[in-house]
């Protein structure tokens, strides 16, 4: 805000921060330099005077660039699974039948997924600019969770096991299925968001997103 000469206060770095307080800084400058302009965007120098420190106070969290950048992908990777998780709150609102259930779940995890490609290009980026988590690890990083404590492949692993629980898909085609629908979902979102696609508009792209997951549960 300005002061009563008219110019604009001025944060004021420091070199000392409570117990947290810095790392979490960082963490949110990174990730808003994500969110921004993707994975190239994250650079510790700029987190650091965002953040209002000297430079130096960051290795005290964290030991480098990419070290900054793993922990800002975690993060992306959280958000993404809490927005799999409200699409797929707000798609099973209502529906008591199993797999009806199933099948509105299992859909709401693609076009959830297509969708925060759309509204969150630079965390989506970030996200998959590298090998994000284990793939199939009982105990995936916190920070990659979404509310219910599932990673985005864990949440999709169980809208598939709904599937077979409720009859919608034989058991004998689980094996695998996880693998094949995540990289049909993740082709569309990057043809829509880097690809010849990208020129569609948003109610295209949602459009063809609950194509292709329709036509991905009949293919399994």
């Amino acid at each position: 805000m300005p002061d009563a000469s008219g110019h604009a206060d001025i944060p004021q770095r420091r070199d000392t921060y409570r117990h947290g307080d810095l790392r979490r800084a960082l963490l949110d400058a990174g990730v808003a330099l994500a969110r921004e302009g993707g994975p190239a965007a994250v650079v510790l120098r700029e987190a650091t005077r965002r953040a209002g420190v000297v430079p130096n106070a960051a290795y005290r969290h964290f030991a480098n660039r990419d070290d900054l950048f793993d922990a800002v992908r975690g993060a992306a990777l959280g958000a993404l699974a809490r927005a799999m998780e409200r699409e797929i709150r707000r798609a099973t609102r209502g529906i008591t039948a199993a797999p009806e259930r199933a099948r509105a779940a299992f859909k709401a995890v693609g076009t959830g997924y297509v969708r925060f490609a759309q509204t969150e290009p630079g965390l989506f980026r970030a996200a998959f600019a590298a090998q994000p988590f284990d793939v199939g690890s009982t105990q995936p990083r916190a920070d990659v969770r979404g509310d219910g404590g599932r990673d985005p492949f864990q949440i999709l692993c169980d809208t598939l096991d709904q599937l077979v629980a409720s009859g919608v898909l034989g058991a004998a085609r689980r094996p695998g299925a996880e693998f094949l629908a995540w990289s049909s979902v993740h082709g569309m979102a990057m043809l829509a968001l880097d690809g010849p696609l990208r020129g569609l508009g948003a109610a295209q792209v949602e459009s063809m997103a609950d194509r292709l997951v329709a036509m991905v549960e009949k293919g399994l």
